[in-house]
C-alpha cells in the first residue's frame, strides 16, 4: 500500500545523470552496483543510459574519479565472492 501524502520527486542534474552513465559503461561495473552506490533505482539508471544512447544526454567530456571506479570493482569483487560462499 502506498503511503500517504505527496510523493518525493528527485531532480538529478545533466551532470550527475552522464556521470552515473559512464561509471555504468566501465568494464566489470554492473548496473545493480552503480545504481546502488548512488542510491537511485536501477531502473533510472537503465533509463539514462537509453537517453544517453538516443544522444539525449551528453557523456562526452565527462570524467570518472578513479577511486570511485576502483570501488565499485572491487565491490563487485567482493559481491561475487560473497555469493560463492
Amino acid at each position: 500500500m502506498p503511503k500517504p501524502g505527496p510523493r518525493t520527486t528527485y531532480r538529478y542534474s545533466d551532470e550527475f545523470k552522464a556521470t552515473a552513465v559512464r561509471l555504468s559503461q566501465l568494464p566489470g561495473v554492473a548496473i545493480q552496483d552503480v545504481a546502488e552506490s548512488l542510491c537511485i533505482h536501477p531502473y533510472m539508471l537503465s533509463l539514462w543510459r537509453k537517453r544517453a544512447r538516443e544522444g539525449l544526454i551528453m557523456t562526452k567530456g565527462v570524467s570518472v574519479d578513479k577511486g570511485v571506479a576502483a570501488e565499485l570493482k572491487e565491490l563487485r569483487r567482493v559481491k561475487k565472492a560473497y555469493e560463492q560462499l
